[in-house]
């Protein structure tokens, strides 16, 4: 029986599945490096068990929380959004002409954008527990050193993301600006700021809510705000006063971090 060829068609070729055996390698490496990382730390799901007992038994001891504390730490926890909100400014005003510096597309020469990563990667290098203590080791306990270590951090954490939004602008504008005999401030000008404001906000409001929690730390080595009374509370084993402490800081973070986010999505 002879087959009519203007009828036949052919069988569709389905592409082989690709072998799983490099996702089983990489499976398998993560885990063994997550085994012996745990092993070499002591950090074992063991300890996590046995710990259990203890931790329930300091949370029994937190509740019910000393609601009647929050008349004390109501200034504090002023100060700490006081200390994050000039931190987050002074340190995001600072990091836009660095971030300009730092955009290859704009710098367009290496003696400019690499000497300004460096700084960028050696500001970020160093956290901001690390920079509070040295601040409070030179001026001393309180504010200060606290909204210095902030100034630092957010000048790292916004420049870095704002070049990288810049170089990814879309080179089209400045093409044609170039070519109509524009300056690099007009270029800079008319060209950059336009594409990037809404990141550069988006990222500003970010460092801020990120710098709420940190200056709730920051206390901690005696750089001021809400985290000084908590490091009080702890030593003094007033582990209800602690708990109010944790759940104003959980409640002004979780406020602030609605806002952020209502305006960023008009942002962007």
């Amino acid at each position: 029986m002879s087959v009519n060829a203007a009828n036949y068609e052919p069988r569709p070729h389905w592409p082989a599945k690709p072998p799983r055996t490099k996702a089983v390698i990489t499976v398998v490496l993560l885990l063994a490096l997550l085994i012996a990382s745990s092993y070499r730390t002591n950090a074992t799901p063991v300890q996590l068990l046995l710990g259990i007992p203890e931790m329930l038994k300091l949370v029994v001891e937190m509740f019910p929380p000393d609601l009647g504390y929050l008349d004390v730490i109501w200034g504090p926890m002023l100060q700490t959004i006081r200390m994050a909100v000039i931190g987050t400014t002074i340190g995001g005003l600072l990091a836009i002409p660095v971030a300009v510096l730092a955009a290859s597309n704009i710098s367009r020469t290496a003696w400019l954008y690499v000497p300004a990563r460096f700084v960028l990667n050696l500001v970020r290098t160093i956290p901001d527990l690390l920079f509070a203590s040295l601040f409070v080791a030179v001026f001393g306990i309180g504010p200060f050193a606290g909204i210095l270590a902030l100034i630092f951090f957010s000048f790292g954490l916004v420049a870095k993301l704002t070049y990288e939004s810049i170089e990814a602008i879309d080179p089209g504008p400045l093409e044609a600006m170039t070519a109509v005999g524009a300056n690099k401030l007009q270029w800079i000008h008319f060209g950059v700021v336009p594409q990037v404001t809404a990141s550069f906000m988006a990222y500003f409001l970010y460092t801020f809510e990120v710098n709420v929690r940190a200056a709730a730390i920051l206390g901690l080595v005696g750089a001021g705000g809400i985290g000084l009374y908590l490091d009080r509370t702890l030593n003094q084993l007033r582990y209800d006063r602690a708990c109010t402490i944790i759940l104003l800081t959980f409640a002004i973070v979780l406020l602030i971090d609605y806002i952020s986010t209502k305006v960023r999505g008009k942002l962007l």
